[in-house]
């Protein structure tokens, strides 16, 4: 339980600056942020991804545009605002910091 609990908060501590680095590839539809995200084996489902692209908007974060679809109702593409990418480019350093720090207590230890 302990282990499971830790992978979770891990999960969570990444999951926000995965969908921003996914936005930030281009103008991106909510159901293909899951399936890049899924690539990535971050396994993410409507019910979490909508209230964070939410809060990520309200934030400033980002945007979206509405585009017209040949196969249904429009459709909602999210983009990085101007914050957005001074906010990821904070988190790109943070995240090197973090990597290195992982990397350097793992050290020459083997993971399996």
């Amino acid at each position: 339980m302990i282990v499971e609990n830790t992978q979770t908060q891990m999960r969570k501590g990444v999951l926000e600056y995965c969908i921003l680095s996914t936005i930030a590839k281009g103008e991106i539809y909510a159901s293909d942020i899951i399936a890049e995200l899924k690539k990535a084996q971050l396994l993410v489902v409507e019910g979490t991804l909508y209230p964070l692209l939410t809060r990520l908007k309200n934030n400033g974060l980002l945007s979206y545009n509405w585009v017209e679809s040949t196969s249904g109702p429009p459709r909602k593409y999210y983009v990085l605002s101007e914050e957005g990418t001074k906010v990821l480019e904070q988190l790109d350093k943070t995240w090197q910091e973090l990597a290195y720090a992982v990397q350097t207590s793992i050290g020459d230890r083997k993971v399996k």
